[in-house]
């Protein structure tokens, strides 16, 4: 993944992308009547990036600076941070399940309650492995690298391992394609260690070449998790000997079922829109 990663970076500096990240934003709105159709009842808020053509997608472009919780999506910067500090060693670091000290919650899938390696915790998105890490990461140590990232509002509060589910961390649409952009660029301070777990860590799918990479989150408003639900799907797409694209999907439902496998159908169908993604 190291290797990949090195990769990655020497195709960024060869198509120019690193030495003029910035450029005017005046994205190709993708609305249409079949993402109408396919959405429903439901809302989404997209952006996308194509870092190679600076081109920029969007869906509901008013939204796109709407603050939210990032839910399970901070696993991407978490799971940096954590290895970044020592707090985790590897993908293969392990933490075993303590049920009195984390007891199963009435929403829970029946795969957290067991041990976890710091892999199969992010891409299961167990929350109470990466509660465990919140509090021995520490909420200053958070604040200097949600600095270092630009990452949303980088709020956390000290002794605080729910701040990227409950508040105070915001981050809007817009604002997670950026910090994806500067992430996969390598203008972030990440070792190509840390961005070699992240690679394999956040693998979601491959079609014709393309990799589909990303970390899905949700939450909802009520207690007992019964709706609506608000969702997120958030990474990137490496392509065949060009620059990633970055894309960040919001989506908004009445239940759970509504948003969990609708985000990654939503997002590969709005990436095909843009020609981003094989048909």
């Amino acid at each position: 993944m190291k290797q990949r990663w090195m990769l990655l970076a020497a195709l960024l500096l060869s198509t120019g992308v690193l030495a003029n990240p910035q450029a005017i934003d005046s994205p190709i709105n993708l609305q249409s009547a079949e993402l109408e159709e396919l959405i429903g009842e439901r809302s989404a808020v997209f952006y996308a990036h194509d870092l190679e053509s600076d081109e920029r997608f969007v869906y509901s472009a008013e939204r796109i600076n709407e603050r939210h919780q990032p839910f399970s999506t901070f696993k991407i910067p978490n799971l940096l941070i954590a290895l970044e500090t020592g707090v985790e060693k590897s993908l293969d670091s392990s933490r075993a399940w303590d049920a009195e000290r984390r007891p199963e919650g009435s929403a829970w899938p029946s795969d957290w309650t067991q041990e976890h390696t710091l892999r199969s915790a992010f891409q299961k998105s167990v929350v109470w492995y990466f509660r465990d890490i919140a509090l021995e990461v520490g909420g200053e140590r958070y604040r200097h690298w949600l600095e270092q990232f630009d990452y949303g509002n980088a709020q956390a509060p000290d002794d605080n391992d729910l701040f990227w589910l409950r508040g105070p961390l915001d981050i809007s649409v817009l604002e997670q394609t950026q910090f994806i952009a500067r992430l996969v660029r390598g203008e972030l301070p990440v070792s190509n260690d840390s961005m070699g777990a992240l690679i394999e860590a956040s693998w979601l799918d491959q079609h014709q070449g393309y990799v589909l990479h990303g970390k899905t989150g949700a939450g909802s408003a009520s207690a007992d998790w019964s709706g609506p639900f608000r969702g997120w799907l958030v990474g990137w797409v490496e392509r065949p000997d060009q620059a990633p694209v970055v894309y960040a999907l919001f989506v908004e439902g009445p239940s759970f079922a509504s948003i969990r496998t609708f985000r990654k159908e939503l997002a590969i169908r709005l990436l095909q829109q843009a020609q981003r993604w094989p048909e």
